[in-house]
């Protein structure tokens, strides 16, 4: 199913139709920004510290 949208008389989209999957992908990608935003003034670490930390924790 493609993106379908509803118009009004006059033509006007009104309201959208989302295939599921891209609904999900929409709602995860918002909440990813507000992730983002929430940690914007957290310290950062560099790159080599990330491995370093992954790797003592198993995930690298």
């Amino acid at each position: 199913m493609d993106t379908q949208f509803i118009v009004d008389e006059s033509g006007r989209k009104t309201a959208v139709i989302l295939p599921v999957a891209e609904y999900e992908e929409l709602l995860e990608d918002i909440h990813d920004l507000a992730v983002i935003a929430e940690r914007k003034d957290e310290p950062t670490i560099d790159f080599e510290e990330l491995k370093l930390r992954l790797k003592a924790d198993g995930f690298l």
